[in-house]
C-alpha cells in the first residue's frame, strides 16, 4: 500500500482476549473512508499514551497483515518506525472533518452487521453503528488481575519480539480494569443489545477518577462516577456513535465477536425553533 494518511479514531486498551500481536493496535479512516486497523505498533521513544492521538491525521508505510484473515487488519512495513503526524482534525463545524469520513458508512441493525462479519467475501470487523437508543451502562466487578496463565501463553505465543522496546511487555505496563463495563442499547429493530466496552479513553477515565476516591469501597465509586460521566456527557448530549471492532480469535469462534472499541460522539448543532406565522 505504501504511505497511506489515517486519521487516528481508536486506541486499544490490552485484554487477554487479543492475540499477542493485537494488545496495542489504533484503527481509524484512510483518505477514501476505509475503516482499518494497524498492529503492531511502535511502542518506543514516548509512551503510548502520549505518541498518538484520537483524531490525530497520521502518514505510515502499511501493508496488509497475512496472518489475518480480516480485510481491514494491515501491519507497519517496519514496526519500529515511529508513526509520522500530519496534523490534527479538530471539532469545528460541529465535528465536519471528522463526519465526512466516520459517517460514510454507518450501520444501525446488528444482525446485518454479523452477517457482513460471517460472510467470507466481507469478514466484516471494524464498524460505525448508530444506536436506535441508549439503555444503560453497565459495570460488573471482575478480576483486578491479568490471569497469570494466559499471559505466560501468549507471551510464547507473540509474533513479534522485536517490537515492543521498553523494558516491560504491554500488558505489565497496565494495569487490568477491575470492572467490565458495558453498553445496553436498542437497535433500529427494536432489538435489546449488550455488548461489552473496552477502550483506551474508557480506561484511563476510570484510573483517573479512582485517584480522587477514598475508602474501601473507592473502585466502586469510581466506576458509578465513570458510569454517570459517560451517560452525561455522551449519551444524553451528543449524537453518540459506536466504534465496533472484533479481535482475530474472537471474530473466528464466536457467533457475536463485536466489542464497543471506542465513541464517536460529535456535538449536536442547536435545535430550531420554528415560531408561529400568526
Amino acid at each position: 500500500m505504501a504511505l497511506t494518511k489515517v486519521m487516528i479514531t481508536v486506541k486499544s486498551y490490552p485484554t487477554l482476549t487479543s492475540h499477542y500481536d493485537e494488545q496495542l493496535s489504533i484503527a481509524g479512516f484512510r483518505e477514501d473512508g476505509a475503516f482499518i486497523r494497524i498492529y503492531p505498533i511502535s511502542f518506543s521513544q514516548k509512551t503510548y499514551e502520549e505518541q498518538y492521538q484520537l483524531y490525530d491525521w497520521i502518514e505510515i508505510d502499511l501493508e496488509r497483515n497475512p496472518r489475518d484473515f480480516r480485510l481491514e487488519s494491515f501491519r507497519p512495513v517496519d514496526p519500529e518506525l515511529p508513526l509520522k503526524k500530519l496534523g490534527h482534525a479538530g471539532t469545528a463545524n460541529y465535528w465536519e472533518e471528522r463526519k465526512a469520513l466516520v459517517q460514510k458508512q454507518i450501520y444501525r441493525n446488528l444482525d446485518n452487521l454479523l452477517m457482513e462479519a460471517k460472510h467470507e467475501a466481507f469478514y466484516t470487523s471494524l464498524a460505525v453503528f448508530k444506536p436506535q437508543r441508549i439503555l444503560g451502562l453497565d459495570a460488573t466487578p471482575v478480576t483486578p488481575e491479568w490471569d497469570s496463565e494466559r499471559l505466560a501463553k501468549m507471551q510464547q505465543e507473540k509474533y513479534y519480539p522485536h517490537v515492543f522496546m521498553q523494558e516491560e511487555e504491554p500488558l505489565a505496563a497496565y494495569k487490568k480494569l477491575p470492572y467490565q463495563f458495558t453498553f445496553r442499547f436498542l437497535d433500529d429493530s427494536n432489538k435489546e443489545i449488550t455488548l461489552p466496552f473496552e477502550d483506551f479513553a474508557l480506561a484511563s477515565q476510570y484510573w483517573k477518577l479512582l485517584k480522587k476516591q477514598h475508602g474501601a469501597d473507592k473502585e466502586a465509586k469510581a466506576a458509578n462516577e465513570l458510569r454517570k460521566k459517560y451517560l452525561q456527557d455522551y449519551v444524553r448530549n451528543t449524537d453518540l456513535h459506536f466504534f465496533l471492532g472484533t479481535t482475530q480469535n474472537v471474530h473466528a469462534t464466536s457467533k457475536q465477536p463485536f466489542t464497543v472499541i471506542g465513541l464517536f460522539h460529535p456535538a449536536t448543532p442547536p435545535a430550531v425553533v420554528q415560531g408561529s406565522l400568526f
